[in-house]
């Protein structure tokens, strides 16, 4: 596994922010930098990465603790308004954590051991408590008082289970075998808190790029998708918000009487 992959200077390819590393300028994968840090590195090429280029070190590659990170560590350089932004509140911390621990466990996680699942049993273990835990969700939300997760403002719960979430239409449905319901037709609350997100909130919607996440996932897993062809569908990659597909307007009409 190669890691992310950098635009070179002489490529035009589609899609926003596609550009070569700005440090590093021979530098064309992600494990570029980890073998540059640590010429005997053994481990994964992951993503996110939270590089120190003064230092030239790694500080985590692990999500949940970038996240936090960023609470606070930077707030010198921010804006007040931005500076005061709480997405871990004292008072919902407890419910949030333990949000935290099954979204990620099965569905973050979830969809990657479903999809990459090499027998029929592993699959099924899988991707059953998925589509539990998704269930879950959609109850959780239709309790909420919205529009997110628990309630009037936007929590890392919201950020976590987004990442997925925006992505299971469009990949996880076909690609990883995900497919005992889509969000779109199966789960009108989590579908209208995904396009809340999305079409209202610019730190979810313009960091959110359709082609990029497809051609990730359909030309970097060759013993899922050996050909490397990248569906053309769902179209759209997400609805707007004042459109419904029949099913799940039926249910949502079912739902309001």
């Amino acid at each position: 596994m190669l890691g992310w992959r950098f635009a070179t200077s002489d490529e035009k390819l589609a899609g926003d922010n596609v550009t070569p590393d700005p440090i590093h300028n021979s530098f064309t994968h992600l494990r570029d930098i980890y073998f540059d840090v640590d010429p005997e590195y053994k481990g994964r090429f992951t993503v996110p990465t939270l590089y120190d280029i003064k230092q030239n070190k790694i500080v985590s590659n692990e999500s949940s603790e970038i996240i936090r990170m960023f609470y606070t560590e930077f707030d010198d350089l921010l804006p007040p308004k931005h500076a005061a932004l709480d997405l871990f509140p004292k008072e919902l911390q407890q419910k949030i954590e333990e949000t935290n621990e099954w979204t990620y466990n099965d569905i973050n996680n979830g969809v990657y051991k479903s999809g990459f699942a090499t027998t029929q049993d592993a699959y099924e273990k899988a991707v059953h408590p998925l589509f539990a835990s998704l269930d879950r969700a959609e109850e959780d939300l239709a309790k909420s008082p919205g529009p997110y997760y628990f309630g009037s403002s936007i929590t890392e719960a919201d950020i976590r289970l987004y990442t997925t979430i925006v992505r299971f239409d469009p990949v996880y449905v076909q690609h990883f075998k995900c497919n005992v319901r889509d969000i779109r037709s199966g789960y009108p609350n989590l579908h209208r808190w995904l396009r809340k997100l999305f079409w209202d909130e610019p730190a979810f919607g313009e960091t959110t790029q359709f082609e990029h996440i497809k051609k990730h996932y359909t030309k970097s897993h060759k013993q899922i998708n050996q050909y490397s062809v990248t569906p053309v569908g769902p179209v759209p990659d997400i609805l707007p918000k004042d459109q419904e597909v029949n099913a799940a307007a039926a249910a949502l009409r079912s739902t309001n009487q």
